[in-house]
């Protein structure tokens, strides 16, 4: 498919996981994709493997928690790829699993920083663009840790619960602009994120039992988020705002067991 066919898009958190896999899909349906990471060396050879397929790319590393840089990305890819109408804040950090009583204001703050923050400079900047040509499509990366308790640290999961209210927040404040902003919510993906899960399931022999809480009974995949950030870039969705997609196999439909510890 060519949905977004000549299209412009900044995907941030795109030297790996699902920025990566975002990336690829973008500019397999057509898009010339701005491929920002902190990490030169993930962030060009994202930016190889679209060239490679024969999509359009360019690299740039970014810390999307600086308002200077996010202004630069906004700012390169209007002078280099011609425009801007897809902005994926996709970057962002876990948290630990401290207990209740051990939280650190530390921790709070990186966190916040690079998950809220992070999300609001893409809206602020990308926004002030794409509300002045009337249209663009504007994704945030949430989780669906945001929805109850005990699915991902306690400092993450707040923080993508502020992104949720964010994306509804500044899609009625784009209200009659054609703008549109959402958010996805992945279920556990294995990405570099997530990686130790992953890793000492396997160690113990327990690979198996990844994500056997869902009721698809596994663990996501990037591509599978990917798909969903396609959409909401795309006209597919050219009625949908202010929404929240849990890509999470279903986990976000029940109450699985667990507990945060104090």
């Amino acid at each position: 498919m060519n949905r977004l066919l000549g299209r412009r898009c900044v995907v941030t958190g795109g030297g790996s996981g699902i920025g990566r896999a975002s990336a690829e899909r973008f500019a397999a349906e057509g898009a010339a994709v701005l491929v920002v990471g902190r990490r030169a060396a993930n962030t060009e050879e994202t930016v190889a493997r679209i060239r490679a397929a024969g999509g359009q790319a360019l690299a740039m590393v970014a810390d999307a928690t600086e308002e200077s840089d996010v202004q630069a990305m906004v700012a390169r890819c209007i002078a280099e790829l011609g425009g801007l109408d897809v902005f994926f804040a996709n970057a962002g950090s876990p948290g630990t699993n401290a207990g209740m009583l051990e939280q650190t204001v530390d921790e709070w703050q990186t966190v916040w920083r690079d998950n809220v923050l992070s999300s609001m400079l893409a809206v602020k900047h990308a926004g002030s663009v794409m509300v002045e040509q009337r249209r663009g499509s504007i994704i945030l990366t949430s989780s669906a840790a945001s929805l109850r308790a005990n699915a991902g640290a306690i400092s993450y999961s707040a923080s993508k619960a502020a992104v949720n209210n964010l994306a509804q927040t500044a899609a009625n404040a784009f209200s009659g602009t054609g703008v549109r902003v959402n958010a996805i919510l992945p279920g556990l993906v294995e990405t570099q994120m997530t990686r130790k899960v992953f890793d000492y399931a396997r160690e113990r022999g327990k690979e198996g039992r990844i994500g056997h809480m869902t009721p698809l009974q596994r663990a996501g995949q990037p591509h599978e988020i990917a798909a969903m950030a396609a959409f909401l870039a795309s006209d597919d969705s050219s009625f949908v705002t202010g929404q929240l997609y849990a890509v999470d196999g279903g986990v976000s439909s029940t109450h699985p067991h667990g507990r945060i510890p104090v």
